[in-house]
């Protein structure tokens, strides 16, 4: 069988297409990349019977069903690798110093709120869960998580809560005999009072109205998301991340992520397991740069 014949991308439409890309969405695509874009959106022409990236540009632009084509895009780019339990330390951190921080600082309310942000097919949130029901201390608590991402394509896979195999390498047997059901086909499924804890929401993390809509939160799980934005998508996300964070909540980051040259705004606090961001109490945007600079 013959090559499939690639339509080429050339260099001045390449850029088009990556900046709107990152103007819609923050991912960022360096000229190193060009060939991911020609080789994976290739089809994207053939579908919608395109001779060249041109033609397919001028439908990013103008098309009425473009949205409907942009999420394609996000589906077909984006990398949505991750399982339960990763980054052990920091879990550790989270469940053995920020919840029992959380416990004493709001027992009147007894009420908590975890986002996590670009949460791909659920494996995060769907821990973040697991660990609040292993604390007995929480009960009798009202626990919120919300998990979003912006590709619809791993959204669904998080709300039918089935997994493959891959998605437990480092899950004890423990928590897969208690919150999981085995579906006999080598998958197994998440428990139904795991489900509970966790809501799921398409969104952009650039869009300010969509993500005002999470409401307050008390912990900001965001990891491995930024490294895909460029230096300005990821100061804009982390002043969403500021604003919503309620007056010391803390926002976790991948360990090869940080807030150098993006936000003064945030203190770094040594606990023992990890290293996380917390936002100070009673802090004012008035009196803090968000950005890598201060006012």
């Amino acid at each position: 069988m013959l090559d499939e014949v690639i339509i080429p991308l050339p260099a001045d439409v390449f850029r088009q297409i990556r900046d709107f890309i990152n103007d819609y969405c923050g991912i960022y695509f360096d000229d190193k990349s060009k060939y991911i874009l020609e080789r994976r959106l290739n089809r994207r022409l053939k579908v919608r019977y395109l001779k060249d990236f041109r033609d397919y540009y001028r439908l990013l632009m103008y098309d009425s069903n473009r949205d409907d084509e942009l999420q394609t895009i996000i589906d077909i780019l984006t990398v949505n690798e991750t399982y339960f339990f990763r980054e052990q330390n920091q879990l550790a951190a989270f469940s053995e110093e920020i919840i029992p921080e959380l416990k004493q600082k709001k027992k009147a309310r007894k009420r908590i709120r975890v986002w996590s942000a670009g949460c791909s097919t659920g494996e995060e949130p769907y821990t973040i869960a697991m660990f609040v029901l292993e604390d007995k201390g929480l009960s009798d608590w009202s626990v919120d998580i919300v998990g979003s991402d912006i590709s619809r394509r791993v959204l669904r896979v998080a709300r039918d809560g089935v997994y493959k195999k891959n998605s437990f390498r480092t899950t004890s047997p423990y928590f897969v005999h208690t919150y999981f059901k085995d579906m006999n086909d080598g998958t197994h499924r998440v428990s139904d009072r795991v489900r509970s804890l966790v809501n799921f929401n398409c969104l952009n993390l650039l869009d300010p109205f969509k993500v005002k809509l999470v409401g307050k939160v008390d912990v900001i799980f965001c990891r491995n998301v930024l490294i895909y934005f460029d230096k300005s998508s990821r100061i804009k996300v982390i002043e969403h991340f500021f604003d919503l964070l309620n007056d010391g909540g803390y926002l976790l980051l991948g360990h090869s992520e940080s807030l150098i040259n993006l936000s003064t705004a945030f203190t770094l606090k040594h606990l023992k397991n990890d290293l996380v961001y917390q936002k100070p109490v009673a802090s004012s945007k008035k009196g803090k740069s968000v950005k890598g600079h201060s006012k």
